[in-house]
């Protein structure tokens, strides 16, 4: 099916509410308006805009726009030629069109009938074309022919920066039905946050106080929360993410985070393997089925499928200068308060006693023990008692 085509004219609207930002820049859960109206209309099969600005707004208006759909852009004050060689390049097939002229958002799961007209019309692509070739203004030709949209087609106006809280509701009240009818389960809507340009699998659970923002990208089966926090990261299928924070890492599958866990950017979790409760990990890969349990970091480090990292243990990452790397290998066994000081690799199969500072290579298989040996003297607290006991 040939994609549709949109017109959306981003006015500096600044004059008239009083804010140094055009209303269509002004954010939504950390998201400009033009965004979220960019991304509704392209789920709606729009795939072709035509967005007119003001030069200055070029920058922060084009990253609004949907990675691989086709974008023309007019910054100067007479866009007629380029937006007359836009349409004459749709589909010969289309012929209604979409012309957005003001600040408005688009919401076509929280439809209303009793909201008034919106800052948008729907015209005839050949008739703007012909009243183009005639220099008729764009507006005039708008308002001589358009046909108004409402609330009841999803469209809202924004008078100003004062009705965002209530826009909010309607843009995340539309995206997670959305969600809902794609067969996500959502317990609380009112507590649940996603941003335009998440995508969430089927059978996925998302538990109060889940946030989704960037570029997420969810798999099916997952359980997300409650409380969790998840910016610019890929799930894969079968993960549980509880109570946590996952910023720039990669959860391939069936597996499990948290609770309170931080996942930093560089982060890869796979198949099988654990961050457990109070675990911070940064530009670290965890193999398959290895655990990190609890009340440990790792930064910049490799660890093996199948390994088991004890509670308290840290890779000492930072000399003041430089980062380091730390590898731990497969089947690797870290005892308790293991302090590792990159450089530093623990071989196939090698053990680390509990509480020991790794300073140099452990060969595959080795046990290394770096420790004070422990000494029992006995009856001393008989020996040297306090007078007053």
């Amino acid at each position: 099916m040939a994609e549709r085509s949109a017109v959306l004219f981003l006015l500096d609207d600044t004059y008239r509410t009083g804010s140094d930002t055009p209303l269509m820049l002004h954010r939504v859960l950390g998201v400009p308006l033009l965004e979220w109206l960019a991304r509704g209309l392209a789920q709606a099969g729009v795939g072709r805009f035509f967005l007119a600005c003001a030069p200055a707004l070029l920058d922060r208006a084009k990253p609004c726009f949907p990675a691989g759909a086709e974008l023309t852009v007019a910054s100067d004050e007479s866009p007629a030629d380029l937006l007359h060689v836009f349409l004459s390049t749709a589909d010969e097939t289309e012929r209604d069109l979409l012309v957005v002229t003001g600040a408005a958002v688009y919401a076509p799961m929280m439809r209303r009938p009793d909201a008034g007209p919106a800052s948008a019309c729907m015209v005839d692509r050949l008739g703007l074309m012909a009243a183009l070739d005639e220099t008729t203004p764009i507006g005039h030709y708008l308002r001589r022919a358009g046909e108004p949209t409402t609330g009841e087609d999803g469209f809202f106006d924004v008078a100003g920066p004062e009705e965002l809280p209530q826009v909010a509701k309607l843009l995340t009240g539309d995206l997670l039905a959305r969600l809902m009818r794609d067969g996500v389960e959502i317990w609380d809507t009112g507590n649940t946050y996603v941003t335009p340009g998440v995508t969430v699998g089927s059978g996925t659970v998302l538990l109060p106080g889940t946030v989704l923002e960037g570029k997420t990208k969810v798999g099916r089966g997952c359980t997300l929360g409650p409380n969790t926090r998840i910016i610019d990261s890929e799930l894969g299928d079968g993960c549980v993410v509880e109570q946590s924070r996952v910023e720039g890492a990669k959860l391939t599958g069936e597996l499990r985070v948290g609770p309170y866990a931080n996942l930093r950017p560089g982060t890869v979790l796979e198949t099988g393997s654990k961050a457990g409760a109070f675990v911070e990990l940064k530009n670290t890969n965890v193999g398959a089925g290895a655990q990190v349990p609890h009340l440990s970091y790792l930064g910049d480090a490799a660890v093996g499928d199948g390994a088991n990292i004890g509670c308290g243990t840290v890779t000492a990452n930072f000399d003041r200068v430089e980062k380091h790397f730390t590898v731990v290998e497969e089947g690797a066994f870290l005892g308790c308060n293991s302090t590792l000081v990159a450089p530093v690799n623990v071989g196939k199969g090698a053990y680390v006693a509990a509480g020991s500072v790794i300073t140099e290579d452990v060969p595959p298989q080795a046990l290394a023990i770096s420790r004070a040996r422990e000494q029992i003297k006995k009856e001393w607290a008989l020996k040297n008692k306090r007078a007053d006991s």
